[in-house]
């Protein structure tokens, strides 16, 4: 006969508590004194006995805009102009968002255009834009460009 070929499983008994002071775990049952901590259903979570907590003590991080422009591209002018050396193909003289999704150089998630002054143009082009910084559209018509705004 061996330990391995035994039919019933040995299952230690566990201690039951508050059953008298002879069985080791009687009175207050292994919790101590008093207290909040001795009573039933209590729990001190990140409590640290009064000293300033965790969470407390480390400082505020990010937040969440709740903006519309989630959708809205963004792209200056020398961005154009770069796009425009490197693709000499670029269809008729019209920059919108549907040609600029069409060549792949913009995501297609985008539903709005805004366009911005940062760079300069070196030829003429119309442009078809959502919205338009003050700085581009002197730029672009200053180089006999046309911007149509779109609602």
């Amino acid at each position: 006969m061996k330990l391995n070929s035994f039919n019933t499983k040995i299952v230690k008994k566990t201690k039951r508590l508050g059953r008298g002071i002879g069985s080791s775990k009687g009175k207050t049952s292994g919790r101590g004194h008093k207290g909040q901590k001795s009573r039933s259903g209590v729990a001190i979570k990140s409590f640290e006995g009064g000293q300033m907590p965790l969470y407390r003590r480390l400082p505020k991080r990010g937040f969440k805009s709740f903006k519309k422009n989630k959708l809205l591209a963004i792209i200056n002018l020398s961005k154009i102009q770069q796009i425009l050396e490197n693709k000499s193909d670029f269809p008729n003289k019209k920059i919108s968002l549907t040609n600029l999704q069409k060549n792949k150089l913009i995501n297609k998630k985008y539903k709005k255009l805004k366009l911005l002054g940062s760079g300069n143009l070196k030829s003429k082009y119309d442009f078809e834009v959502n919205f338009i910084s003050a700085s581009a559209k002197e730029k672009v018509e200053k180089l006999g460009g046309k911007i149509s705004l779109i609602k």
